[in-house]
């Protein structure tokens, strides 16, 4: 389990919480937050942290790393699936490790499945739907994103670019459309492009 493994190698390399954050760019908390299994580090984080340790990412989820191997087109390999995001705007991005998913990609380590919360993507997406992200700093206007609002809120929306502004539009019209002009886009940060969902029944 990540948390477990996280503090062992924390205490063998004899590293306070405080450093390890320090570190990484992050507060205290998080990392209190990520040993007691409360929360789990997005992908790029997570490399920052095997590196620091010297370790895999996979090491640190306790995946095998066959399943991080490159694969070819038509081969299915277990994609992580690191935590919940909601299809609203007021819920963490993530939350918990729920185990791994097959998917069809060619480097796993840049996928992660997010589980999808609430109706605001009705009715293409759906609560409980899985949606299989790419990692990625940025996407183009009209592709579907998660997204975190003010470096806490995950959000699954159509992102939409427009000049001096940044619009997170959710399918549902029974929510209102989220738009960011301009130092108001500082606040958000794209976690990945939704490339694929799949409902699980």
């Amino acid at each position: 389990m990540f948390s477990e493994r996280l503090r062992a190698l924390r205490k063998e390399r004899k590293i306070s919480q405080g450093a390890l954050a320090a570190q990484l760019g992050i507060s205290q908390q998080a990392v209190g937050k990520w040993e007691t299994g409360r929360s789990t580090p997005d992908p790029g984080t997570l490399r920052k942290i095997a590196d620091l340790f010297g370790v895999s990412a996979d090491g640190l989820l306790g995946r095998d790393d066959a399943h991080s191997a490159p694969v070819w087109p038509g081969a299915e390999v277990l994609v992580p699936v690191l935590g919940t995001v909601k299809a609203g705007y007021d819920a963490y991005a993530f939350e918990e490790d729920y185990g791994s998913e097959p998917a069809n990609v060619k480097n796993p380590r840049d996928y992660f499945y997010l589980i999808v919360r609430g109706d605001s993507m009705e009715p293409r997406i759906s609560s409980g739907d899985l949606a299989l992200v790419h990692s990625q700093p940025d996407v183009e206007s009209g592709d579907l994103a998660v997204v975190l609002v003010d470096g806490e809120e995950g959000t699954l929306k159509k992102v939409l670019k427009k000049e001096g502004a940044v619009i997170l539009q959710p399918f549902n019209p029974a929510y209102q459309t989220q738009v960011f002009i301009g130092g108001e886009i500082d606040r958000l940060t794209i976690v990945g492009k939704v490339v694929e969902t799949k409902t699980k029944w």
